[in-house]
């Protein structure tokens, strides 16, 4: 299988905010947020994968700042890191100012999908090779997470995972 690259998946979706998906202080619902980032990491992980994608997870959702009515709203997906059969998928949400059309980093959420095949089983995907500092800080660290998240669920010894021992000695 072909090596890819963090760029490969990149997906951008932009929206604006509609008074329908808003709470009664004028903000984006979370719930809303949540699904707009499922969308952009499904298709991250699609273009990685090029097989059908599920959700396995949503490893870390930070919602950092409101997100007001009218807000032209900018989420940003790739995968981080792929392993046999999943990939991390990072996802950044940016707010656009309406006036100056600077954009500021609202929210940040990490998932994890699984390539399937059409009856539902796990298959391979293609590893990862990460260009910029930012994509080798996130590769990296996306093994400590998920060794962490296998020492949680019980499914990998706390001294098995080198990862984590390597944080703390």
């Amino acid at each position: 299988m072909q090596v890819k690259y963090p760029s490969d998946s990149i997906t951008t979706l932009t929206d604006v905010v509609l008074p329908g998906e808003t709470n009664p202080l004028n903000n984006l619902f979370g719930g809303e947020l949540l699904a707009r980032m499922d969308r952009a990491a499904s298709i991250s992980a699609r273009r990685h994968s090029r097989r059908i994608c599920v959700t396995a997870s949503v490893n870390h959702v930070a919602f950092n700042k409101a997100i007001p009515l009218g807000s032209v709203v900018t989420v940003e997906s790739k995968v981080s890191r792929a392993f046999n059969t999943s990939m991390e998928i990072y996802i950044d949400v940016w707010i656009e100012d309406r006036e100056s059309g600077n954009k500021t980093k609202a929210n940040e959420a990490i998932y994890t999908f699984v390539a399937v095949d059409e009856t539902g089983n796990p298959v391979p995907v293609p590893q990862i090779e990460p260009q910029t500092e930012l994509e080798k800080q996130r590769f990296d660290a996306a093994l400590r997470r998920k060794q962490l998240s296998l020492v949680l669920a019980g499914k990998m010894k706390p001294h098995e995972a080198s990862e984590l021992k390597a944080l703390f000695f």
